[in-house]
């Protein structure tokens, strides 16, 4: 088994469902942090967080695939994570209800997204995984935003400069 980056994935849940996003986007987790809210910005974006002085776009995961709000528990967590932006890299927060661990994945364990019968929008997911008789929805968050989401994102988030 080759242990590299691109097999990886930090799997996490959301709604009773299990999620995985590349290693390579995620920069950190953090323990879940009230946003500072934002006035008139769309209903996914819940606001600012401070992460060693540079504020972070705080987007909810839930409200992003039109599923209903939850309260915060414990295991709410914020995923910072790096996605591709139509100038350049942008650094958000996406909020969720649990997370879980590193995972790797073989490719020959990855198939295409269904295109139907599924709870959020089939863009979002760039494969779904087979681990232990269990499904792992493989998120391509670089694709969860509209051109116009990802510029509200890059007017609240500074540019991220490269690891």
């Amino acid at each position: 088994m080759a242990d590299t980056i691109e097999n990886q994935y930090l799997t996490f849940g959301i709604d009773g469902d299990t999620f995985g996003v590349s290693v390579g986007k995620v920069r950190e987790v953090l323990e879940y942090i009230k946003p500072t809210k934002l006035p008139k910005t769309a209903d996914f974006l819940k606001g600012l967080i401070n992460v060693r002085d540079v504020g972070i776009p705080v987007v909810d995961l839930r409200s992003k695939f039109g599923l209903p709000e939850k309260e915060v528990t414990q295991d709410t967590a914020i995923l910072v994570i790096e996605i591709e932006g139509s100038d350049g890299q942008v650094m958000i927060g996406a909020v969720a209800d649990e997370v879980y661990e590193v995972i790797e994945i073989e490719a020959d364990h990855l198939e295409p997204p269904p295109r139907f019968g599924i709870k959020i929008d089939s863009q979002f997911i760039k494969n779904v995984g087979k681990r232990d008789d269990k499904f792992i929805i493989i998120l391509d968050l670089d694709k969860a935003f509209s051109d116009e989401e990802e510029r509200t994102l890059e007017e609240v988030a500074p540019g991220v400069e490269p690891a």
